[in-house]
């Protein structure tokens, strides 16, 4: 009881002497993050980090691209938004729906060809020759209507010149962390993923996989922007301000995330 007088009492004379007492951090502080499935695990490092450094928290939520735009222009509350191309960013921007002045390359994706780790097809060495191996059923790849994942495995069987031989094994994921839950599964032999997600810790060491030479498909431009109506953008702002950081950039190249602020040839 003496404890509470003896705060109110300071309070009180705080109040009449004009001092202002420091506040403590707020607890309830936090951003919603929408972002593409192939970040789902690098990503959760760069919120973290950020988080230990602020107390600010960071929600997110994963899916593809397209879908998660729909999602904002029909009025998600995200705060920021990390697509896996520019396109969608720049579709935001244009519909009002995202702050043009944030738009931000954050990183270049890279495909991988993924196989699981006892199949018995070597495709680290035969790359996309293993996908007319007869065992080979179904082949998984994210949706391309709504995923630049997606478009990126159609564009790579495409130069290849396999894509009408294959189009009828071919199943799509939502995103393409589902594409990659098909292989893992045994629901496909083989699948187009993000090398994010077969450097993910869940599934780094089940799995071997073959790089798509960047040649084969368009480049996966990875875009971030601030959403327009988001009533907590400073901090959406500043975390954005750390994505832009050598440490943050540091965690995105672990999982096979390419910085374009960086020259080195992609695999």
């Amino acid at each position: 009881m003496r404890h509470l007088i003896s705060l109110s009492l300071i309070a009180l004379l705080a109040l009449v002497s004009g001092v202002s007492l420091p506040r403590a951090e707020s607890a309830d502080r936090e951003i919603n993050v929408a972002a593409a499935a192939d970040l789902s695990a690098a990503v959760q490092e760069v919120a973290t980090s950020y988080e230990k450094r602020t107390g600010v928290a960071v929600k997110l939520s994963f899916g593809a691209s397209g879908a998660l735009t729909q999602q904002i222009q029909n009025g998600a509350p995200f705060d920021v938004f990390f697509s896996a191309d520019m396109d969608y960013p720049r579709q935001l921007i244009a519909g009002g729906q995202a702050d043009g002045a944030s738009l931000y390359r954050y990183a270049v994706g890279q495909l991988v060809l993924w196989v699981p780790k006892d199949s018995p097809l070597d495709v680290e060495h035969k790359g996309m020759d293993v996908l007319l191996d007869p065992s080979v059923q179904k082949i998984a790849i994210a949706n391309p209507q709504h995923a630049p994942y997606g478009r990126a495995a159609a564009a790579a069987l495409q130069h290849y010149h396999l894509y009408e031989k294959v189009k009828d094994r071919l199943v799509l994921g939502e995103n393409v962390a589902q594409a990659a839950q098909f292989v893992e599964s045994g629901n496909a032999q083989a699948g187009f993923v993000a090398l994010a997600h077969a450097e993910a810790p869940a599934m780094r060491g089940k799995g071997k996989y073959w790089v798509v030479p960047a040649e084969a498909y368009p480049q996966l431009d990875q875009g971030v922007v601030l959403i327009a109506r988001s009533v907590h953008h400073k901090d959406a702002g500043d975390f954005l301000g750390f994505v832009k950081t050598e440490e943050a950039a540091d965690l995105l190249r672990r999982y096979g995330f390419v910085s374009p602020d960086h020259k080195y040839k992609l695999k």
